[in-house]
């Protein structure tokens, strides 16, 4: 039976068709990857879509990090308000749902606050406070949460997971009962990452990941407790019968707004949801929900509880943001090997619009002598997964990329990242503007949790600066100019934040809250 082609994607939602075809990429490219616009391609911006619209525009994976020990940051508590809605309205209100101040508040097996505190979480962080009550509770209820990386969300849903988990026979220990989805193999190894280093005292658990594997793996069974996957692999894992879903008790799906806005992600975890047990718990978490795709994940988890940060939160301020007027490509290029020495203080990561720019800057630089690499979706999963390792242990200090990792990795050691080409957006007939909520995902994966970091943007032509000036507008922040003629001056300034950021040292406005 093929799949429907009407209806939006919100009033699919209770009507999953499992015999639908897996959504397949245009022209093989990585749904994460972000390509030249072929001119034929029109997709409209995300804030244009209108509900019941489908976009191919790319989506971007974001994460909130593994845990120190496998190459990320820890937790970082930054100052917002958290606001709760109770779906159920009926709630005894004798009784209502509390706040935890501390883990042992929540009743969680000791091997579990074992494993929570061997990742320095000492007290709930305000997400954690207001969401573990609600995702604990028997019986199961959905959850809908908005937060920011930083703030343990990843910790929340593993938390749950863990405690959820039935590992009393050999047989439960290989029976999937937990189910993450995201939208790129690096954010799933991530949180797979996360799950091990909280759950390594817990007898029993068995975590896999189910992303895009090589060939001689595709047939292989996923026998483990809990799997962390991409909507597609997962998906077909379950229709060629390699993952019995029968005794799944929870669905997360971590950046949902991302998934649920996109046509293809969207319809895929629309189709995995209707392969899972009804009553299913569902916990939906992002940094942001815009207003069209809030009407899908309200369908998607029906009488969810809701839990939201101010949008105010999301801000730049911290990072120190400069800005280089080239006049011409080539001398972009030029100011860019001239910065190799600054970018190699810490770890950098150089951010363009296409997959053919990474790769020729790559190999220019390679053969003048510098260390660098390359990573887009036009790799094969075990190549992109051996580049991101490299880049964690500090092998590989200097990483050239698209938008496939501009929420897709946490790498505490990235002091420095650069715009080479300014994040815009395709609106059709041949117009670009500027995309402030790219630049904002960019530049975070600097100055992570409060430390100072280095957001440097080139632009070439009177579009990229015009284009520049919106984003700074939109965030109501302020950009420095810096001549590529003064480089001495450029350098003492760049070098002496990125060495305060080594030291620990937080300049004051560094604990920035951010979307990413």
């Amino acid at each position: 039976m093929s799949a429907p082609t009407g209806g939006s994607l919100a009033d699919r939602v209770s009507k999953p068709n499992p015999s639908a075809e897996p959504f397949q990429p245009k022209s093989g490219t990585s749904w994460a990857d972000e390509v030249a616009s072929p001119a034929d391609e029109e997709p409209p911006s995300i804030d244009s879509l209108k509900i019941g619209q489908d976009t191919d525009s790319p989506a971007i994976p974001q994460t909130d990090g593994a845990a120190g020990e496998n190459g990320g940051s820890s937790l970082h508590e930054p100052d917002y308000q958290v606001e709760i809605k109770l779906a159920d309205m009926q709630a005894d209100p004798n009784n209502p749902l509390y706040s935890a101040k501390s883990f042992e508040e929540l009743g969680l097996h000791e091997n579990i606050l074992k494993g929570v505190m061997s990742m320095n979480f000492r007290n709930p962080s305000k997400v954690q406070e207001k969401t573990l009550p609600l995702l604990l509770m028997n019986p199961p209820s959905n959850l809908i949460g908005q937060s920011q990386s930083g703030t343990g969300k990843t910790a929340a849903f593993v938390l749950n997971i863990l405690a959820r988990l039935d590992l009393s026979t050999e047989q439960l220990q290989k029976t999937p009962q937990a189910l993450v989805l995201a939208p790129s193999r690096e954010l799933a190894r991530q949180i797979v990452d996360v799950v091990q280093v909280m759950g390594k005292f817990v007898p029993g658990l068995v975590v896999e990941a189910g992303v895009p594997q090589d060939a001689a793996q595709r047939t292989r069974k996923i026998e483990a407790s809990v799997v962390v996957g991409t909507p597609g692999t997962v998906m077909d894992l379950i229709r060629k019968r390699n993952m019995d879903a029968r005794g799944m008790k929870i669905l997360v799906l971590d950046e949902a707004d991302n998934m649920l806005d996109q046509q293809g992600l969207g319809d895929q975890c629309i189709r995995v949801k209707g392969m899972l047990p009804k009553n299913i718990q569902i916990v939906l978490f992002s940094a942001t929900f815009p207003d069209q795709v809030v009407k899908y994940a309200t369908a998607f988890a029906p009488n969810a509880n809701q839990m939201t940060l101010r949008h105010e939160d999301l801000t730049v301020e911290g990072i120190k943001q400069i800005y280089l007027d080239c006049a011409n490509d080539q001398a972009k290029y030029d100011a860019l090997v001239r910065f190799y020495g600054l970018l190699t203080i810490g770890s950098s990561i150089i951010f363009v619009k296409t997959r053919e720019t990474a790769q020729n800057i790559e190999r220019r630089m390679t053969a003048e002598g510098h260390k660098v690499a390359s990573l887009t979706g036009g790799y094969e999963g075990t190549q992109r997964d051996a580049i991101i390792d490299s880049f964690r242990t500090g092998n590989a200090k200097v990483l050239i990329t698209t938008n496939v990792l501009a929420r897709g990795i946490d790498v505490q050691s990235v002091s420095m990242v650069v715009n080479y080409d300014v994040p815009d957006k395709f609106l059709g007939r041949g117009q670009y503007v500027a995309d402030p909520q790219t630049y904002l995902h960019r530049i975070g994966r600097t100055g992570r949790f409060g430390r100072v970091g280095v957001a440097v943007t080139f632009i070439s032509t009177r579009e990229d600066w015009e284009k520049l000036m919106e984003i700074q507008k939109y965030f109501g922040t302020e950009m420095t100019q810096v001549a590529t003629d003064d480089w001495d001056v450029l350098e003492e300034t760049v070098t002496k934040i990125i060495k305060s950021s080594r030291a620990g040292t937080n300049f004051k406005g560094a604990n920035m809250s951010r979307a990413s």
